[in-house]
């Protein structure tokens, strides 16, 4: 009877959701609506399986093209008539720099500036909670169509969620003497997160159309989605618009895709300019999308740094919240418990005692015996594991550390840390390989065995998704985890409190904790203090964040 109970208990998990295949094939059970927002009447669709209204390829901007190309965004002008908000928009122009991401938008465009909403009110319904999430991918890739931040299941918990596009790399990310000439605010760049910030203008304005309260916005993300709720809770532009923040695996703090003084960021853009052969912005403005995108590509440049601008951002992080001037907000925020592979740390070299050893020397010349004993090294078993750990604390743990430990010393708001440690069922298909933005690749190098969940691969849990990632053997285990996990954010997006649904109790940390509680989210959740917090210290001290 035991396989027959585990099968039951499966098939009730997937039922707990909600899930329907009209989620897969939405338009079977779907019939038009239409709302009036600022701008203009746009028209989704009403899902009669599962309650939810979508609307999908919201514009929130003025198509960022011809003279536009590296301008802050710019208000939408007002339409007459209809317009079909039934599909997914182009997504943010961009190379194919992870090939596991899953994307379903209408192509790829500069003209990028749409959001997604999904909805479960009713002609009567008013004042619900707001998720807005930003997608992750280094500020050079990635969509808000991709199926694992799909918001169906979690607007059934009784929450409007939005998704929104950015722009990315170089048409998201350039500065430019010439382009910080003509700003108005006299800088460039950070183009990206200033349409993250009129997507929330957007939201303040038009939220109550769909049900949603504009004081009840909580901004989450993951990876360069939660560095960008890091840099929108800091920004005095975006801090009033929030009401709570939820940080996936990031913080825009060093080393993790921290800023860049805005004279150093123009140099970078103006030296890139100069290499390919134009010295102002009125030529690179005047080139196709094809030529920027080649003459980026042919940089060979992994995306270019958020500015110190004056103006989006006048301080680094720590800056602003020690000065006590980031959005007074609950935070919840963590990270995965294997980030990123050993090897990304050991450069080839061997799990072995000698060779760790010889590495750590090596990266850290004055402070190796600090570090040696910090991270246990009696074996193979334990190199692998501290390896690990120090690759994916310089990778970006550390700084979803220091973004909680600032916000917990110099807030009086809640802030929850957690751990993900759910290792990942096998795929289904034994020619693909797991990617590092959480997706897969066919016939990819096969990846080392996980010793704990990698990088970006809770977010189909965290958003109730697993069905729509059908790439993974899901078991019931999976679906326990999911349920767990959305709960929590769900609770926090209702309340600014984890707690309820009579899951393990998550108390918030305090500036004072030396061991502060974290609840790591595996098949069986549980409150922790924590163990590994001299780690943290001491990249504080080798990054140069402690004040």
């Amino acid at each position: 009877m035991k396989p027959i109970s585990k099968l039951v208990s499966f098939f009730s998990m997937v039922l707990l959701f909600g899930i329907s295949t009209s989620l897969v094939a939405q338009n079977k059970n779907s019939f038009e609506v239409q709302t009036k927002v600022k701008n203009g009447i746009i028209a989704g669709s009403y899902d009669t399986k599962t309650s939810i209204q979508k609307y999908f390829g919201i514009p929130f901007a003025k198509p960022p093209v011809g003279e536009l190309r590296w301008k802050a965004p710019q208000p939408l002008d007002n339409w007459t008539g209809v317009k079909e908000t039934n599909k997914f928009a182009p997504r943010a122009v961009q190379a194919p720099v992870f090939g596991d991401m899953d994307f379903k938008s209408d192509g790829i465009s500069e003209d990028c500036l749409y959001l997604n909403v999904w909805t479960p009110a009713d002609r009567n319904t008013k004042d619900l909670p707001v998720l807005v999430y930003f997608y992750g991918g280094g500020f050079v890739a990635g969509d808000g169509s991709e199926p694992r931040y799909n918001g169906e299941a979690m607007a059934q918990k009784g929450i409007v969620v939005v998704t929104v596009n950015y722009r990315l790399a170089v048409f998201g990310f350039l500065a430019h003497p010439g382009l910080s000439a003509e700003a108005p605010y006299k800088a460039s760049g950070n183009y990206g997160l200033m349409d993250q910030l009129a997507s929330l203008q957007w939201v303040k304005e038009n939220i109550s159309a769909f049900g949603g309260d504009p004081k009840k916005v909580t901004i989450a993300g993951e990876s360069a989605g939660s560095i960008s709720v890091s840099y929108q809770m800091a920004s005095p532009l975006a801090k009033d618009l929030i009401a709570g923040a939820i940080g996936e695996s990031g913080a825009g703090i060093n080393p993790t895709l921290a800023p860049t003084p805005l004279a150093e960021a123009e140099k970078i853009g103006a030296d890139f300019a100069a290499k390919a052969g134009f010295n102002s912005i009125q030529e690179l403005r005047a080139l196709s999308t094809k030529d920027v995108y080649d003459i980026y590509n042919e940089s060979k440049r992994f995306g270019f740094p958020v500015v110190l601008d004056g103006y989006f951002l006048p301080k680094t992080l720590p800056e602003i919240f020690e000065a006590k001037e980031q959005a007074m907000v609950p935070l919840l925020a963590g990270w995965n418990s294997a980030e990123i592979p050993g090897s990304a740390f050991m450069q080839g070299q061997p799990y072995t005692v000698d060779a760790f050893i010889a590495k750590v020397k090596e990266t850290y010349p004055k402070d190796y015996e600090e570090v040696l004993s910090l991270h246990p090294h009696a074996d193979a078993k334990e190199v692998e594991r501290s390896a690990t750990d120090l690759a994916a604390d310089r990778f970006i743990a550390y700084s979803t550390w220091k973004w909680l430990d600032l916000h917990a010393k110099n807030s009086d708001q809640p802030v929850y840390r957690y751990l993900y440690s759910k290792l990942r069922p096998p795929l289904r298909d034994a020619n693909l390989t797991a990617g590092l933005a959480g997706g897969t690749i066919e016939g990819g190098p096969k990846a080392p065995e996980a010793i704990g969940a990698p990088h970006a691969c809770e977010i189909e849990y965290a958003m109730g998704n697993l069905p729509l990632v059908d790439v993974f053997a899901w078991t019931a285990d999976d679906y326990t985890v999911s349920k767990t996990f959305m709960n929590y954010f769900a609770n926090f997006i209702k309340t600014g409190n984890p707690n309820g649904d009579g899951q393990a109790e998550w108390s918030p940390m305090k500036g004072t904790d030396s061991a502060p509680p974290v609840m790591v989210i595996d098949t069986k959740s549980k409150l922790v203090k924590a163990s590994d917090d001299a780690r943290y210290n001491f990249h504080d001290k080798s990054y140069g964040n402690k004040k």
